[in-house]
């Protein structure tokens, strides 16, 4: 059965496009037939972050009746499938946000899990995403701002008829994760599905244009993504235990002898 999600923020910049591709990336991972969609065809930025923002045929000529959905399928990290939005103002001028919902019907006959990165804030293409997806996850950052906007988001989703599974809190202190989870699901009124701590590797891996947990799979950040993805795939989280290697008499030897050589 395919699950469709679409991971929802009220605000700009809560890092809601770097958690659907790196959720997105570690679903393929876990060996799921996982779509992305970026339905913020005014932004666009899962074409940024991955690289493909000179893509020539888009989610815009889609939904401008320019082209055939099969065009803009992208292979991307992890056998991770991505139609991304274009970035030129023409393009977003004439791509009809009504259509979204025929692009769904296509993509669901191919796919068991398709993401929708939707727009931030609350927009009339905005609202088609909350209200066609099996659920929503609001990415929230800890701070009021993001929180009452969040809580717009998922009273909104609720008006047009979707429902909002849960959250899932990003850029997080880790020595406060317990009081922030409290606080968020009292505020809120939905669970938190995930918390992701503040991860300097979130940033050298977006310079490089590659999902952090492709990039740095050992880091904070991607083990609490893979976390995420493992309950909605329904399998038991397994932390792989990174193995120090000992160096030995015969590398030490040989990384001295190297070293001697390079200083004559």
């Amino acid at each position: 059965m395919v699950k469709v999600y679409t991971i929802a923020s009220g605000k700009g910049g809560t890092g809601k496009t770097t958690v659907s591709v790196n959720l997105g990336t570690m679903l393929a991972q876990l060996g799921k037939e996982t779509y992305l969609m970026d339905a913020d065809i005014g932004m666009a930025n899962v074409g940024l972050v991955l690289g493909l923002q000179d893509a020539p045929i888009t989610l815009h000529e889609i939904l401008a009746g320019k082209g055939n959905i099969s065009d803009a399928i992208y292979e991307g990290p992890a056998g991770l499938k991505v139609i991304p939005s274009g970035i030129s103002l023409q393009g977003f001028q004439q791509a009809d946000p009504d259509k979204i919902r025929d692009v769904m019907s296509e993509l669901v006959k191919r796919c068991e899990f398709l993401l929708i990165d939707a727009p931030a804030g609350i927009s009339k293409d905005g609202v088609v995403p909350l209200a066609v997806a099996d659920e929503v996850i609001l990415v929230v950052n800890p701070e009021l701002s993001s929180i009452v906007d969040a809580l717009k988001t998922k009273i909104l989703t609720e008006v047009v008829g979707g429902h909002v599974l849960g959250s899932i809190i990003n850029r997080v202190d880790q020595d406060k994760t317990d009081i922030i989870t409290k606080k968020m699901e009292k505020v809120l009124g939905v669970k938190v599905i995930g918390i992701i701590p503040e991860d300097s590797n979130v940033r050298r891996a977006s310079s490089a244009k590659t999902p952090i947990v492709i990039k740095f799979p050992q880091s904070p950040a991607s083990k609490a993504i893979k976390r995420i993805a493992s309950d909605l795939v329904g399998v038991a989280y397994k932390e792989e235990k990174t193995v120090e290697v000992k160096e030995g008499f015969i590398d030490r030897f040989s990384k001295a002898l190297f070293k001697k050589k390079s200083e004559k």
